[in-house]
């Protein structure tokens, strides 16, 4: 697979193995190695249209997981948001979008997400308890007027 055919099979094998060693590295709670190598694959894909939806969409979702670990939520939320732009069947990055809506108390949005979730994919336990809570939460601030 390291035959270079135009460029594109030999390019996308390295790719591959930059995802490979990001995923490796996330696993490994590495998180400054792994946001790097995940930004180096995103930037690859976005330039030479060489890589896999799913791929991209795995990339710019744990991307924004380790930007969610450090609370910087709303960088999190354009790698979750880029991630759903990517492939929107993917129903994690909805869900982690959705977590930090509603961590950030803005329901409607949390809501949405987690309703998304529900529609990909039906039997995903964590977001039917998300959207039960954020609903009730939502209820309980319009009850309290604020």
């Amino acid at each position: 697979m390291d035959k270079d055919v135009g460029g594109g099979v030999t390019l996308m094998a390295n790719n591959s193995q930059i995802l490979h060693n990001a995923h490796s590295e996330f696993r490994k709670h590495n998180f400054n190695l792994a946001e790097e190598l995940y930004t180096k694959f995103i930037s690859t894909c976005v330039q030479t249209r060489v890589c896999e939806a799913n791929d991209l969409a795995a990339a710019y979702n744990n991307r924004g997981q380790i930007k969610y670990l450090r609370v910087d939520f709303p960088e999190a939320i354009e790698d979750y948001t880029e991630a759903i732009h990517v492939d929107c069947g993917y129903e994690v990055p909805w869900y982690n979008r959705g977590l930090i809506h509603y961590r950030l108390g803005i329901f409607e949005e949390a809501k949405r997400d987690f309703e998304q979730v529900l529609k990909i994919n039906p039997d995903f336990e964590q977001a039917k308890v998300s959207l039960q809570q954020t609903l009730q939460d939502e209820e309980n601030k319009m009850n309290r007027g604020y």
